[in-house]
């Protein structure tokens, strides 16, 4: 039977980071289920499909394949055959993307793969709702979670970093928006699993939360 570490968290937590490094310690596969939402929302912005337009929202699913790849221990997102990885990171396709994910078309879309792959695989998960509905019977569930301004400061560095221009009180807001949107959704709304272990990473370093999570994991092995 695979073993299933599944992590949630509001955006800007550290999930991926937290994630990826966890995945290596224990050779797992770590799948971004957000970079496949912000697959499929870089194809509604394509389109010019408002985020409000659930029924075009909708039926422009019928027309995505959102795959993923593992590249020297990387993970590749390909939107309907096109590697994606360097065009989903912008705040655009992030809000898009939180938006977009609330309808119940898109995340049927996505949350069959994951669950497929979680089957048979040995992997870690992040994203809104993966121990909550996505892998509800995952050995380790984990809320990682952090407070607006120190997530909004992680963004702005790591914007800064890539020489993106960027307003740190203009992040701050976004992250507050988009807690609200996932918080508050209808379908699958970002919450703690009962199960789940709460981690608030505002005053820890990287190198803790991994540590935390790989006894964790390790216990229940």
């Amino acid at each position: 039977m695979a073993f299933n570490i599944a992590i949630d968290g509001p955006a800007g937590a550290g999930k991926s980071t937290i994630a990826k490094q966890v995945a290596k310690e224990l050779s797992y596969i770590y799948v971004d289920t957000g970079a496949m939402y912000r697959a499929m929302a870089l194809f509604f912005l394509r389109e010019g499909i408002p985020p409000k337009d659930e029924a075009a929202i909708s039926a422009a699913c019928e027309q995505i394949q959102v795959t993923l790849s593992n590249e020297n221990g990387d993970q590749q997102v390909f939107l309907n055959g096109e590697n994606v990885n360097g065009l989903i990171r912008t705040e655009e396709v992030g809000n898009m993307a939180s938006a977009t994910s609330i309808y119940s078309k898109v995340r049927e879309k996505l949350t069959q793969l994951q669950r497929n792959m979680a089957c048979t695989t040995d992997l870690i998960m992040d994203g809104r709702d993966i121990g909550t509905c996505v892998l509800p019977h995952a050995q380790v569930k984990i809320y990682l979670t952090a407070s607006v301004e120190t997530r909004g400061k992680r963004r702005f560095l790591e914007l800064q970093e890539k020489g993106i221009d960027c307003n740190l009180e203009t992040i701050c807001e976004d992250i507050k928006q988009r807690d609200e949107q996932d918080m508050n959704r209808e379908i699958s709304p970002l919450k703690q699993a009962e199960d789940a272990v709460l981690i608030d990473s505002s005053s820890m370093t990287v190198e803790e939360v991994v540590d935390e999570i790989l006894q964790l994991a390790r216990k229940r092995m």
